[in-house]
């Protein structure tokens, strides 16, 4: 009775194997908002990694979490590492390149509660009302990533803290500055 028990595990381990084998090889999640704000005001705040936590949908999720800031205060360079709960884990963002006003580009490395390193991309493009603003998450996926994808999806994981902080990020870029 054995045999036939780890024959048939072995066929399942194969079989779910071949599945995660077949999931995508990349990633992409993307969410976009419309601002009244001109694309300089919204390129301004987010290539200034001091001011992620004013709209950051994970800067809530944790208020004992630790922040520390390295390179330029922005723009090309400037890296933002937080160590937390949980809920916001590890890691280290830095900008590796910007077209100002167009575009925000990061490299995105979390240490915990898992490795994995993606990129991470802001478009501002002028509207007739104002600034199309997207944020872009990218990267490739694993072979421990793709068997994740199978149990939980990344856009529906993220997408909805991507909406929450450009729905903060417009609510700044569209205040009107103090007196």
């Amino acid at each position: 009775m054995g045999m036939p028990i780890l024959i048939g595990l072995l066929l399942v381990a194969v079989v779910l194997g071949f599945i995660i084998s077949r999931q995508p090889d990349t990633f992409r999640v993307t969410r976009t908002i419309i601002t009244h704000a001109q694309p300089f005001a919204v390129f301004s705040v987010v290539s200034d990694l001091q001011r992620w936590n004013d709209w950051s949908p994970w800067a809530k999720l944790d208020p004992n979490a630790k922040y520390a800031f390295e390179g330029p205060a922005a723009g090309v360079g400037a890296v933002f590492k937080w160590s937390g709960n949980k809920n916001v884990g590890e890691g280290k963002m830095t900008i590796t390149e910007t077209q100002s006003p167009n575009l925000v580009r990061i490299k995105l490395e979390f240490l915990r509660p898992f490795k994995a390193v993606t990129d991470v991309e802001f478009s501002f493009r002028p509207e007739t009302s104002g600034t199309l603003v997207s944020w872009s998450m990218y990267g490739k996926n694993t072979f421990i990533s793709k068997a994740m994808n199978l149990v939980m999806n990344c856009d529906k994981m993220v997408g909805g803290q991507f909406e929450q902080g450009l729905t903060a990020l417009r609510d700044i870029v569209e205040k009107p500055p103090a007196a």
